[in-house]
């Protein structure tokens, strides 16, 4: 079976690893800190920290703009909303209820399954206060239309909504060639096993601001300022006075020293996902009920996902008889909206309801040789023409 996804780890980590395990030092320590430079230098934005999760990135950054701030945000109440996709992990929406925030859906795109702008037009008003956005499959959202949206909100409300860019999938990709990690959003990453980089399991945050960055270090370890414990100049071991209380959302040197010897590797696994999905492109174009998605021109898209539209009807049939000629296919998340405990959110999402017919994703990953391509580019006619 070719597959969807595929764990990369780098043979070179084996010696590394086993010297930690025997350092006697597991937790969050000088690899993280050492990781976390690597990274710094990778996406350019020097407000980087690592977690334990992209779900605990993500809890974290709502965490950090419930209460108003020095920087005029005016945070959130208990009426303000929180507008996010419907199509996305559940991990995304399972952060804004972690938070006790009211939510409402936004549509899809049916052109990128990005969030459809014109959706979040329509439903911003004097409520919302943070928007979460998903780069679908790897590809960026058009940032700049989203900008130019919020600036004029901006001028009518005189505040703008803080966004927070869930970039699971989207590790290493970019928007108008610069990192995605790298702007005045607050953006959450993906360790987990199947993603791009792996530590094992684990997340990144980036931050816009120093202010965000100093709150967000604290409140990943309880609120404890681990930098300067020692209390009341006594006791070296116990923490001084916790201001504000946080969570267990650390990494540890284990993951992180997975995390060093997997990071040199992301170029070159970018490049290769990168040019299948051009191969695809040029391959696929002109099938019968296949419609490929439309990607923005300013996105490097980083490909953690190549998405199709099987149009007409076929979707299930076809991902059927891709499974028996050995070719794994998903579309890979569930809509959210239709889960029990989000039941009171419930509303109209039209372009979900036609795109959750037709999207597929079929295997782009860097594991595929130049065989497996053309083996599922002659399955796939084999299939639709």
């Amino acid at each position: 079976m070719l597959p969807l996804f595929k764990v990369f780890v780098s043979e070179d980590v084996l010696k590394p690893i086993n010297d930690v395990l025997m350092s006697g030092f597991l937790t969050q320590g000088p690899k993280v800190t050492e990781f976390e430079n690597q990274l710094i230098e990778y996406i350019g934005n020097p407000h980087i920290l690592t977690l334990n999760s992209c779900t605990a990135g993500l809890t974290l950054a709502l965490k950090l703009l419930k209460n108003k701030n020095e920087t005029n945000w005016p945070g959130i109440n208990d009426d303000d909303i929180v507008l996010t996709p419907a199509l996305t992990c559940f991990a995304t929406t399972s952060a804004i209820i972690a938070n006790n925030v009211k939510l409402q859906w936004l549509d899809v795109d049916l052109e990128t399954a990005n969030i459809c702008l014109k959706d979040l037009e329509l439903k911003l008003n004097s409520k919302t206060k943070v928007i979460y956005i998903v780069h679908w499959g790897g590809t960026p959202l058009d940032l700049d239309e989203l900008d130019k949206i919020l600036c004029k909100f901006e001028k009518k409300h005189h505040f703008k909504p803080m966004v927070i860019e869930d970039c699971a999938h989207s590790f290493g990709a970019e928007y108008n060639n610069i990192k995605i990690g790298n702007n005045k959003n607050i953006c959450v990453f993906s360790l987990q096993a199947i993603k791009h980089l792996t530590t094992g399991d684990g997340g990144i945050i980036t931050l816009p601001n120093k202010y965000l960055y100093d709150r967000a270090k604290l409140l990943r370890w309880y609120g404890i300022d681990r930098d300067n414990r020692n209390y009341k100049g006594k006791d070296f071991r116990l923490e001084n006075d916790i201001i504000e209380s946080g969570y267990k959302y650390h990494m540890n040197d284990v993951n992180a020293t997975i995390g060093l010897y997997n990071l040199p590797h992301i170029p070159n696994l970018l490049n290769k996902n990168r040019n299948n999905a051009k191969y695809f492109d040029n391959e696929l174009n002109n099938i019968k009920d296949i419609k490929l998605l439309n990607n923005n021109k300013k996105s490097n898209s980083a490909y953690w996902l190549y998405t199709i539209r099987i149009l007409n009807g076929k979707k299930q049939e076809f991902m059927d008889k891709m499974k028996t000629a050995g070719i794994m296919t998903s579309q890979v998340h569930n809509r959210n909206d239709i889960n029990s405990c989000v039941e009171e959110f419930k509303e109209k999402l039209p372009n979900l309801d036609i795109l959750e017919k037709e999207l597929v994703c079929i295997p782009v990953g860097w594991w595929l040789e130049e065989k497996d391509l053309k083996y599922i580019v002659n399955t796939i006619n084999e299939i639709l023409v």
